[in-house]
């Protein structure tokens, strides 16, 4: 179908003296403008300015979106802008045609709500960095002035001396620890051995008539050492699993206490240092504000540093307590079952497992699972 030119239609926009449009032609230019534009692209709004002949008076038309059932809105990122031929018929009677560029509408200015400024993570995780690099950088230099012996260190002899029994302590349980065990594995196949023993004993009792009686006493004795042997690896298992609660757990429980300690000494220490530094310097607009700092930055230190001492004493008296009444049980047990088992006491051997609530497994069975033994 033929389209109405829009130069013809232009051209029969009547114009008065003052430059303002007669009404009778108004809806002519409106519909004239519909068909310069798009199918589909809607307006907020439209607007003509008049500034030929000395006009003072705006024309502004109301332009809404297209009601096309059939098309859809253009995409986002399509610029839309009127065709030259109309750009050129209302440049001709002096108006600006103002169209906003893009597939959406304008929306009007309303009042501006201020949000509050959104910290941001970044520069969070920046300044947890920062902070991180300077306390690693004055501890370690603390670290090497101590050991070059240039640096001075807060000494707490009486705890120092404490610490210095427990780590010394703790190698000797370990190696008591590792002692019992060789000695449970050598009397487990000593045990096994003798198991083995009494049984060939046995056979050979039923099949030799005339050394009957004789492999018989020796099946009965191998077979008595081998339960007396069970009975006594029951018991020094026993003590190897208390002596290992002991050293790996509550010994290592209280060694990182004072890790934790001696961190926050040398920390301590390094702000220590600092603000003696700052304080020897002259004091200005410029080097008071840095006092203050530091001197803040060391009253945490301090605070830190006096909890943690506070923590690492009452841990060492627990830990004192503790290990005498575990060693004391433990100590009692073991020699009672190995003075019982060369004896050749049974009962007292016997007796020794029931004071201390130690249950045997029956050979040849299976341990329990953790399920079970929960």
């Amino acid at each position: 179908m033929a389209q109405e030119s829009p130069k013809n239609s232009a051209a029969e926009i009547p114009v008065t003296s003052n430059g303002q449009l007669e009404d009778s032609h108004e809806h002519s230019f409106n519909r004239d403008l519909k068909h310069s534009l798009p199918v589909g692209f809607g307006l907020s709004e439209t607007k003509i300015t008049s500034h030929g002949f000395d006009s003072t008076k705006e024309g502004v038309v109301e332009a809404g979106p297209f009601p096309d059932k059939g098309s859809s809105a253009l995409p986002k990122s399509s610029a839309v802008s009127p065709s030259s031929a109309a750009a050129s018929r209302l440049a001709g009677q002096g108006c600006d045609l103002i169209i906003p560029t893009g597939g959406r509408a304008q929306q009007k200015s309303g009042p501006v709500v201020l949000a509050d400024e959104v910290k941001n993570p970044a520069m969070e995780k920046l300044e947890l960095v920062r902070k991180w690099s300077l306390n690693t950088y004055k501890c370690t230099r603390q670290i090497i002035s101590e050991k070059l012996g240039r640096g001075s260190r807060t000494v707490d002899l009486e705890l120092e001396a404490q610490i210095d029994i427990l780590r010394d302590n703790k190698k000797k349980y370990e190696n008591i620890l590792k002692l019992a065990q060789t000695l449970s594995t050598q009397l487990f196949q000593m045990v096994h051995t003798q198991r083995q023993l009494g049984d060939a004993f046995a056979d050979l009792s039923l099949k030799s008539l005339e050394l009957h009686e004789e492999f018989g006493y020796n099946a009965d004795t191998q077979k008595l050492l081998a339960k007396n042997g069970e009975t006594l690896l029951g018991a020094i298992n026993f003590f190897i699993a208390s002596v290992n609660t002991l050293v790996n757990k509550t010994i290592e429980d209280t060694l990182l206490t004072v890790k934790q300690y001696e961190s926050a000494r040398i920390e301590y220490d390094a702000y220590r240092t600092d603000l003696e530094e700052l304080n020897l310097g002259p004091r200005d607009a410029n080097t008071l504000p840095k006092i203050e700092q530091s001197q803040q930055l060391f009253q945490v230190h301090k605070e830190k540093y006096d909890k943690m001492r506070n923590d690492v004493s009452i841990k060492l008296k627990f830990l004192e307590e503790n290990k005498v009444k575990v060693l004391h049980n433990q100590l009692v047990l073991f020699h009672n079952a190995i003075a019982a088992y060369f004896a050749g006491n049974q009962k007292q051997l016997d007796q020794t497992l029931k004071q201390f609530h130690i249950k045997l497994k029956t050979p040849g069975t299976d341990s329990p699972s953790w399920l079970e033994e929960q």
